[in-house]
């Protein structure tokens, strides 16, 4: 490897990501050492992104490097937890040049540094491939205060920020199926995680995640845990002029197509219908949209009900890994 090998590399390129954090000890030991803030708890989250699986091969090394910063600090969002720093361990693929390392650093330096905070540790190899890395990202909330998917009940509204499917649109852009959008493109190569709504929603969800496989299979998630049955309505999930104009226009365009897609990273939640006024004016504090799109009902699983009142068919209900 160029630039002294492996520990050259980590000495030059990655002890940077550091920025000084006194818990990553300038990457010269073997683990961190990091300490809360007075009663609060750490979150851990960790999540591994393989080419050719959660990114296009062809991706250039900054996006997928954003991407996947990006999409693992969604995580720490959907538990309403302020970001303290990560881990990252990659296994590059036997040929990269040290050119496409060095944009993975740049994109990695560029996500950490636009959301405040630091590389504490990891660790880097090589194999034949595909590239993979594997990001652990560590958070802190106050004592019993973190967002979890138990907790809805019957009679609870549910919520979701932004706009939903977007993201698999923008991936259709990557693959040249649509043609080429930059809002879209955006939404699927470098996703806003909502760590400011996140925050805000302590004391106010009742349940939460963010919605990375889909928005139908992700609503399930919360009805398996929390022992109830979500009711979403079509007509009110919230949709991106983009997204509206593909509906339209597109040959074969579905609603089912944008629930099912996956890779949003909004949040979903639930939260007492007493708490809609102070949702709504979370939303204008913090710049985003949130709309309220179902209600939570006694029962199991998810239903997608269209205007006449009945369940549409969303098949498996978004992406899985097996």
């Amino acid at each position: 490897m160029a630039g002294g090998g492996e520990f050259g590399f980590i000495r030059t390129r990655l002890a940077p990501l550091a920025r000084g954090h006194p818990a990553a000890l300038d990457l010269t030991d073997d683990a961190a050492v990091l300490t809360p803030a007075p009663g609060c708890q750490i979150v851990v989250a960790s999540d591994m992104l393989v080419a050719g699986v959660h990114f296009l091969e062809t991706d250039p090394p900054e996006v997928a490097a954003e991407r996947a910063l990006r999409s693992n600090l969604s995580d720490l969002a959907a538990m309403g937890a302020e970001p303290l720093g990560y881990l990252s361990s990659i296994a590059w693929p036997a040929g990269v040049t040290q050119a496409w390392r060095d944009g993975f650093v740049d994109g990695l330096a560029s996500a950490q540094d636009r959301f405040g905070l630091a590389l504490l540790g990891g660790d880097t190899t090589s194999g034949p491939g595909p590239f993979t890395i594997s990001l652990t990202l560590l958070g802190q909330v106050p004592g019993g205060s973190a967002l979890l998917r138990r907790g809805a009940r019957a009679g609870d509204d549910v919520w979701v920020s932004g706009t939903i499917g977007d993201a698999r649109l923008g991936l259709e852009i990557s693959r040249g199926a649509l043609a080429a959008d930059p809002v879209l493109l955006e939404r699927s190569r470098r996703p806003s995680p909502r760590l400011e709504l996140g925050v805000a929603l302590r004391g106010l969800a009742s349940a939460c995640l963010d919605v990375s496989d889909g928005l139908i299979a992700d609503a399930g998630h919360i009805a398996a845990v929390s022992g109830v049955r979500l009711e979403l309505q079509a007509g009110q999930i919230p949709l991106s002029p983009q997204s509206r104009r593909w509906l339209q226009e597109a040959p074969g365009a579905s609603l089912v197509t944008l629930v099912t897609g996956g890779d949003d990273y909004e949040l979903l939640f639930c939260a007492r219908q007493d708490c809609r006024a102070s949702i709504e004016r979370l939303g204008r504090e913090t710049g985003l949209v949130l709309t309220r799109v179902g209600l939570v009902a006694d029962g199991a699983g998810v239903a997608l009900l269209g205007e006449d009142g009945e369940p549409l068919e969303t098949g498996a209900g978004g992406f899985t890994h097996f």
